[in-house]
């Protein structure tokens, strides 16, 4: 889709002949560079660092990453929950830069990491979360670790309220501007622009999802209780706390129950891990299958991403819960 320029951009560009040579700017996952490069918009763009289909969950730096880094005036991550190949290369990488971390931004509601939900193996007595590693053979410290960081900084999937993503909107301009004064008029309108732009989205969706918003559906792993809360949606459970942990034999079985037993619409895999065990856990229920991408992994970069992402993941669900 073709985004106009505002107005105020537009007259400025005809004025100077040229913009302002942007600062370097990084962002690390797809929905983060979105809104940076809505408000960047006419002036720069921003560089991504997980790129296509790969998931923060499993990423790794690349050399190319790590030169980004190095380069960079300005860092937008989400922070120390999500993106941990990051932490570390922050602060080795970017000691010159203006880091943000999105949690922190002031007018962002986090939400407290879910458990003991339907379909987590640690709710069920005497087979909670050791029992699930051990099963398919992982060390139970690895999860711990990444539980730790997202305990403390609670559910990072906050991009998917996009009334959160209003504030993170206000903070990159305001972080731009600052950086770059001589493009802040144009950052200003760009977010003006933007923040105008998620209201409309946030009233779309309202209507798109509302006449399935009572219907229940298993998710992949427990992304999406932003998006629900906002849109008052019914998720009955996820299939796995974490995506990297596969349930084993015993856990598929307990899931393919309790999939009955709530007579659950639909369960959604996610294009970054595919897992076999979908069809598994929905067999003999009556449940239907579809596909949530809360990390935009099959979308084009850009900054008509983040649109796409919500918009994309609202179809999804009607088009699974309303058959």
């Amino acid at each position: 889709m073709h985004r106009s320029l505002p107005l105020a951009l537009v007259t400025a560009l005809l004025l100077t002949g040229t913009a302002n040579a942007a600062p370097s700017v990084v962002a690390s996952i797809k929905p983060v560079h979105s809104l940076v490069a809505a408000v960047m918009e006419g002036v720069g763009e921003p560089t991504l660092l997980v790129k296509g289909n790969a998931s923060p969950h499993t990423y790794a730096l690349r050399p190319s990453d790590a030169g980004a880094l190095q380069n960079a005036d300005l860092v937008f991550w989400t922070g120390h929950g999500l993106e941990l190949f990051l932490a570390d290369a922050l602060e080795t990488l970017s000691i010159d830069a203006t880091v943000v971390e999105l949690a922190e931004t002031p007018g962002v509601t986090l939400l407290p990491v879910r458990e003991g939900g339907a379909f987590e193996a640690h709710e069920h007595e005497g087979e909670g979360h050791d029992h699930a590693h051990e099963e398919e053979g992982h060390e139970e410290h690895g999860h711990d670790e990444e539980d730790g960081h997202e305990h403390e900084e609670g559910d990072m999937h906050f991009w998917l309220d996009p009334q959160n993503a209003k504030a993170m909107v206000s903070l990159i301009a305001e972080t731009l501007s600052e950086a770059d004064p001589e493009n802040a008029k144009a950052y200003a309108a760009n977010a003006e622009r933007e923040l105008t732009e998620l209201d409309a989205l946030t009233a779309e969706i309202e209507e798109t999802v509302a006449p399935v918003a009572d219907r229940p559906f298993i998710v992949f792993h427990d992304a999406y209780q932003y998006f629900e809360n906002r849109f008052g949606l019914t998720v009955a459970g996820s299939i796995t706390v974490s995506p990297e942990v596969m349930p084993g034999a015993q856990r598929i079985n307990e899931l393919n129950a309790r999939v009955a037993e709530l007579d659950a619409a639909c369960v959604f895999a996610e294009p970054q891990f595919e897992p076999t065990i979908i069809s598994a856990i929905t067999g003999g229920t009556g449940a239907r299958t579809g596909v949530l991408d809360p990390e935009a992994g099959l979308l084009t970069e850009g900054p008509d991403l983040y649109p796409e992402l919500l918009r994309g993941i609202a179809a999804s669900l009607v088009d699974c819960l309303g058959e």
